[in-house]
Protein backbone atom coordinates (compact mmCIF):
# COMPACT_ATOMS: atom_id res chain seq x y z
CA UNK A 1 0.00 0.00 0.00
CA UNK A 2 1.08 3.37 -0.68
CA UNK A 3 1.03 6.07 2.23
CA UNK A 4 0.87 9.84 0.39
CA UNK A 5 2.48 12.23 1.98
CA UNK A 6 -0.05 14.71 1.12
CA UNK A 7 -3.29 14.51 -1.07
CA UNK A 8 -2.88 17.28 -3.29
CA UNK A 9 -5.94 18.90 -5.12
CA UNK A 10 -7.11 21.11 -8.54
CA UNK A 11 -5.53 24.31 -6.54
CA UNK A 12 -2.40 23.19 -5.65
CA UNK A 13 -1.48 22.00 -9.13
CA UNK A 14 -2.64 25.27 -10.63
CA UNK A 15 -0.57 26.81 -7.99
CA UNK A 16 2.18 25.00 -9.02
CA UNK A 17 1.52 25.51 -13.19
CA UNK A 18 2.29 29.38 -12.18
CA UNK A 19 5.46 29.16 -10.99
CA UNK A 20 8.05 30.20 -13.05
CA UNK A 21 10.56 28.02 -11.36
CA UNK A 22 11.02 25.00 -13.98
CA UNK A 23 8.79 25.54 -17.31
CA UNK A 24 9.29 21.88 -18.51
CA UNK A 25 7.47 20.22 -15.89
CA UNK A 26 3.92 19.58 -16.07
CA UNK A 27 2.04 18.16 -13.03
CA UNK A 28 -1.32 16.68 -12.68
CA UNK A 29 -3.24 14.59 -10.10
CA UNK A 30 -4.83 11.15 -9.80
CA UNK A 31 -6.97 10.68 -6.80
CA UNK A 32 -4.63 13.36 -4.96
CA UNK A 33 -1.39 11.95 -6.12
CA UNK A 34 0.92 14.33 -7.77
CA UNK A 35 2.56 13.61 -10.67
CA UNK A 36 4.97 15.18 -12.70
CA UNK A 37 5.96 15.04 -16.46
CA UNK A 38 8.77 16.12 -18.34
CA UNK A 39 8.42 18.80 -21.85
CA UNK A 40 7.72 16.10 -23.98
CA UNK A 41 10.52 14.64 -26.85
CA UNK A 42 10.55 15.65 -30.40
CA UNK A 43 8.54 12.41 -31.94
CA UNK A 44 5.79 12.46 -28.76
CA UNK A 45 5.25 16.35 -29.98
CA UNK A 46 5.25 14.99 -33.71
CA UNK A 47 2.85 12.72 -33.16
CA UNK A 48 0.58 15.03 -30.67
CA UNK A 49 0.58 17.68 -33.25
CA UNK A 50 -0.51 15.55 -35.93
CA UNK A 51 -3.11 14.07 -34.54
CA UNK A 52 -4.01 18.06 -32.90
CA UNK A 53 -4.04 19.33 -36.50
CA UNK A 54 -6.01 16.76 -38.55
CA UNK A 55 -8.79 16.53 -35.85
CA UNK A 56 -8.72 20.06 -35.24
CA UNK A 57 -9.44 20.47 -39.40
CA UNK A 58 -12.22 17.81 -39.41
CA UNK A 59 -13.77 19.70 -35.86
CA UNK A 60 -13.34 23.21 -36.82
CA UNK A 61 -14.73 22.86 -40.40
CA UNK A 62 -18.06 21.24 -39.00
CA UNK A 63 -18.18 23.15 -35.66
CA UNK A 64 -18.59 20.38 -33.43
CA UNK A 65 -16.44 21.58 -30.64
CA UNK A 66 -12.91 22.26 -29.54
CA UNK A 67 -9.65 20.38 -29.98
CA UNK A 68 -7.03 21.33 -26.89
CA UNK A 69 -3.29 20.17 -26.53
CA UNK A 70 -2.28 19.48 -23.13
CA UNK A 71 -5.06 21.47 -21.24
CA UNK A 72 -5.84 20.54 -17.41
CA UNK A 73 -9.00 18.88 -17.48
CA UNK A 74 -10.75 17.43 -13.77
CA UNK A 75 -14.05 16.50 -13.00
CA UNK A 76 -16.56 18.03 -11.45
CA UNK A 77 -16.85 17.92 -8.01
CA UNK A 78 -13.53 16.24 -7.21
CA UNK A 79 -10.55 18.29 -6.68
CA UNK A 80 -8.22 15.13 -6.74
CA UNK A 81 -7.78 14.97 -10.14
CA UNK A 82 -6.41 16.79 -13.07
CA UNK A 83 -5.74 15.60 -16.03
CA UNK A 84 -3.56 16.60 -19.29
CA UNK A 85 -4.28 14.73 -22.36
CA UNK A 86 -1.71 15.28 -25.16
CA UNK A 87 -4.89 16.22 -27.65
CA UNK A 88 -8.54 16.43 -26.37
CA UNK A 89 -12.18 16.90 -27.94
CA UNK A 90 -15.05 18.74 -26.02
CA UNK A 91 -18.08 18.64 -27.93
CA UNK A 92 -20.48 21.33 -28.48
CA UNK A 93 -22.64 23.22 -26.80
CA UNK A 94 -20.59 22.89 -23.89
CA UNK A 95 -16.92 23.38 -25.29
CA UNK A 96 -18.51 27.12 -26.51
CA UNK A 97 -19.29 27.79 -22.71
CA UNK A 98 -16.50 27.43 -20.48
CA UNK A 99 -13.78 29.80 -19.09
CA UNK A 100 -10.59 30.02 -21.31
CA UNK A 101 -8.58 30.59 -18.03
CA UNK A 102 -7.84 27.93 -16.06
CA UNK A 103 -8.62 24.33 -15.86
CA UNK A 104 -11.53 23.01 -17.47
CA UNK A 105 -14.00 22.01 -14.80
CA UNK A 106 -15.48 19.18 -16.80
CA UNK A 107 -13.64 15.56 -18.44
CA UNK A 108 -13.10 15.85 -22.43
CA UNK A 109 -15.38 13.85 -24.86
CA UNK A 110 -12.26 12.16 -26.16
CA UNK A 111 -8.96 11.97 -24.32
CA UNK A 112 -5.38 11.06 -26.49
CA UNK A 113 -2.50 10.45 -24.54
CA UNK A 114 0.99 9.88 -26.62
CA UNK A 115 3.62 7.30 -25.14
CA UNK A 116 6.81 8.57 -24.13
CA UNK A 117 9.38 6.72 -23.95
CA UNK A 118 9.69 7.65 -20.75
CA UNK A 119 6.64 6.31 -19.46
CA UNK A 120 5.59 3.11 -19.70
CA UNK A 121 2.26 1.30 -20.59
CA UNK A 122 1.29 0.92 -17.20
CA UNK A 123 1.69 4.68 -16.37
CA UNK A 124 -0.40 5.29 -19.91
CA UNK A 125 -3.26 2.72 -19.26
CA UNK A 126 -3.83 3.89 -15.58
CA UNK A 127 -4.32 7.14 -16.83
CA UNK A 128 -6.76 5.52 -19.78
CA UNK A 129 -8.73 4.22 -16.76
CA UNK A 130 -8.88 7.55 -14.87
CA UNK A 131 -10.15 9.27 -17.80
CA UNK A 132 -13.38 6.66 -18.37
CA UNK A 133 -13.77 6.55 -14.74
CA UNK A 134 -14.44 10.10 -14.82
CA UNK A 135 -16.81 10.18 -17.77
CA UNK A 136 -14.52 10.76 -21.06
CA UNK A 137 -16.07 8.53 -23.54
CA UNK A 138 -13.43 7.52 -25.88
CA UNK A 139 -9.58 7.31 -25.12
CA UNK A 140 -6.62 6.67 -27.78
CA UNK A 141 -3.33 5.89 -26.04
CA UNK A 142 -1.16 6.39 -29.25
CA UNK A 143 2.60 4.15 -29.11
CA UNK A 144 4.62 5.98 -31.56
CA UNK A 145 7.84 3.82 -30.77
CA UNK A 146 5.76 0.36 -31.30
CA UNK A 147 3.39 1.59 -34.07
CA UNK A 148 0.02 0.95 -32.23
CA UNK A 149 -2.86 2.44 -30.63
CA UNK A 150 -5.24 1.49 -27.87
CA UNK A 151 -8.67 2.30 -28.04
CA UNK A 152 -10.09 2.78 -24.65
CA UNK A 153 -14.63 2.69 -24.08
CA UNK A 154 -16.84 1.77 -21.73
CA UNK A 155 -19.00 -1.52 -22.83
CA UNK A 156 -22.73 -1.16 -22.38
CA UNK A 157 -22.08 -3.41 -18.88
CA UNK A 158 -20.19 -0.44 -17.76
CA UNK A 159 -16.90 -2.37 -18.14
CA UNK A 160 -13.60 -1.31 -20.20
CA UNK A 161 -13.32 -2.55 -23.59
CA UNK A 162 -9.79 -2.09 -25.18
CA UNK A 163 -9.12 -2.67 -28.71
CA UNK A 164 -5.83 -2.75 -30.17
CA UNK A 165 -5.27 -1.06 -33.67
CA UNK A 166 -1.63 -1.74 -35.89
CA UNK A 167 -0.27 0.53 -36.88
CA UNK A 168 -1.52 0.56 -40.37
CA UNK A 169 -5.07 0.76 -38.73
CA UNK A 170 -7.43 3.44 -38.37
CA UNK A 171 -9.21 5.30 -35.18
CA UNK A 172 -12.47 6.25 -35.84
CA UNK A 173 -14.02 9.22 -34.18
CA UNK A 174 -16.90 6.20 -33.29
CA UNK A 175 -20.44 8.66 -32.10
CA UNK A 176 -17.79 11.10 -30.24
CA UNK A 177 -16.49 12.71 -33.67
CA UNK A 178 -18.96 10.71 -36.24
CA UNK A 179 -16.68 10.58 -39.26
CA UNK A 180 -13.88 11.30 -38.21
CA UNK A 181 -11.33 8.86 -39.21
CA UNK A 182 -7.72 9.04 -38.28
CA UNK A 183 -5.23 6.72 -40.17
CA UNK A 184 -2.18 6.06 -37.88
CA UNK A 185 -0.08 6.24 -41.35
CA UNK A 186 -0.64 9.64 -40.99
CA UNK A 187 0.83 10.09 -37.66
CA UNK A 188 3.39 6.84 -37.09
CA UNK A 189 5.31 7.52 -40.54
CA UNK A 190 7.60 10.43 -39.00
Amino acid sequence: MTVLERVYTVDDVWQLERQPSNPTVKHYLIDGELMTRMAPNQLHGDVATRVTALMFGFVDDRNLGRVTSEVGYHPPGDSSTVLLPDVAFEAMPRAANRPLTTYVPYMPDLAVEVISPSQSRPEARRKAEVHLRHGVRLVWLLDPMRAFAEVWRRGDDGGKQIERVRGDGCLSGEDVIPGFQLPLKLIFSI
